[in-house]
């Protein structure tokens, strides 16, 4: 069975049902815990990126609520007396949702929403939200509902709760003290979900077997990977190196799909680029998970662009919360250009200081198509250890000369009386053919 036979074979409704927001709620508050070493700037930024998500994902942000504390309370993540002054401006201000900065556990989700009355969602809700928005291939949408089976799995007892309040109910009435509608409910719910779970991870095995062919056809191709924060411009760069014509839009998340294209180099070497899906801090473990075919790229790739928004001023925190995503999919030790993008928004001197401040760098705005060309050179260095040789050779080597032409860059070739002079851009694994021919410099 191929790889799209068998994802044919999984129900559309399997693939696309989510337990979205409902339609009316559309504006919340943000609430979020702050650590007591934890900056005011660093606060602002992680609510602000919490409001672009809220944004992305339709809504409308009302307002916001911090607590200071080192640790969130167990049962309920915030202290009563802050959730008791959320739920009340909730009620004056008629807000519809509380966003919480943060991936609340089954237990604090549920004690919020019964005793407080609040209804809450969390930030890996959100998240979830807008990937299963953003999918539109058959991979990305299996990929997304696998996070989202995985994280709803732990939390069924609360969709049920209200049927083992009304058994309750009537066994206080005179009933017999059966097991619960709810518990058996959520028996059969996860028997099914768990059969899902199986059914998508053997049809994500299909597709990963199927990149797994599809890489071993690239034969020698040099593999270049695109990795960096979601909407640092990962896809601008994609297009303005290949021509695809991916979809760029100013929005989180808006790839999820990798897509991969051929790279030409100034050599001639044959090279594959592939972008890949944005990280973001505190990205949920269970979506890194499910993206594993996605991610797969990287993980695969010998040189990663990792592309930086230098014009945001969390730009070395982006830096590391990517570093740390690719340290969990094995991606830690492969050779890395940090690509400094967006350099067309900030003061010249900055660019200059971050180039030397992190190592094997290039500043560049793909979206004004500035430094490109020295980009392409850095990549062909790296990845192909190139470097400028000048030749002598004689004239019973034209043949030699011709073959430069093929594998190589040919800056200068002068035809004199004593052989012919070339200057050659020439990659590492190539050298072998001009080591007799070299001028000592």
């Amino acid at each position: 069975m191929n790889n799209e036979t068998y994802l044919d074979e999984l129900e559309l409704e399997e693939v696309e049902s989510w337990d979205e927001l409902e339609k009316g709620e559309k504006t919340a508050f943000i609430a979020a815990l702050i650590p007591s070493r934890e900056s005011e700037a660093d606060t602002k930024a992680s609510i602000e990126e919490m409001q672009r998500l809220a944004d992305t994902a339709g809504i409308t942000i009302l307002g916001h609520y911090t607590q200071r504390r080192n640790h969130p309370e167990r049962s309920t993540y915030f202290g009563k007396g802050f959730l008791e002054e959320i739920h009340a401006q909730m009620l004056q201000t008629k807000v519809d949702l509380l966003i919480i900065n943060d991936e609340l556990s089954p237990v604090q989700g549920r004690n919020i929403t019964d005793t407080f009355e609040i209804r809450v969602i969390d930030r890996t809700q959100v998240i979830l939200s807008i990937f299963h928005d953003h999918a539109r291939s058959k991979e990305a949408k299996l990929q997304v509902k696998l996070a989202e089976l995985q994280y709803q799995l732990p939390r069924l007892r609360h969709l049920w709760a209200h049927y083992d309040q009304e058994r309750g109910s009537m066994r206080a009435a005179g009933g017999s003290a059966s097991r619960g509608m709810g518990e058996k409910q959520i028996e059969v719910d996860k028997r099914l979900i768990r059969l899902q779970i199986r059914k998508i991870n053997k049809a994500i095995d299909q597709v990963t077997a199927h990149k797994e062919t599809q890489r071993k056809q690239r034969g020698d191709s040099k593999k270049i990977c695109i990795v960096g924060y979601t909407n640092a411009g990962k896809s601008t760069l994609f297009n303005v190196l290949t021509d695809a014509g991916v979809l760029v839009e100013d929005r989180l998340f808006a790839t999820l799909d990798s897509t991969s294209r051929q790279l030409k180099l100034s050599t001639g070497a044959p090279a594959v680029l592939s972008d890949t899906v944005g990280f973001i801090s505190n990205l949920p473990h269970h979506l890194v998970a499910s993206f594993r075919a996605t991610l797969m790229e990287a993980v695969d790739a010998d040189l990663l662009l990792h592309i930086v928004d230098i014009s945001d001023l969390r730009h070395e925190y982006h830096v590391a919360q990517v570093n740390e995503v690719l340290a969990s999919i094995g991606a830690s030790e492969i050779p890395q250009i940090i690509v400094l993008n967006k350099k067309d928004l900030v003061d010249s001197s900055l660019c200059t200081m971050l180039s030397r401040y992190y190592e094997d760098a290039v500043a560049i705005s793909a979206a004004k198509n500035l430094g490109i060309e020295e980009l392409l050179q850095l990549v062909e260095e790296k990845l192909m250890q190139n470097k400028l040789y000048h030749l002598l050779l004689p004239y019973t080597e034209n043949a030699l000369v011709s073959r430069l032409h093929e594998i190589g860059k040919i800056t200068q070739e002068d035809y004199k009386e004593d052989g012919i002079y070339v200057s050659v851009i020439l990659g590492a694994a190539d050298s072998y053919l001009i080591q007799d021919y070299i001028i000592p410099q």
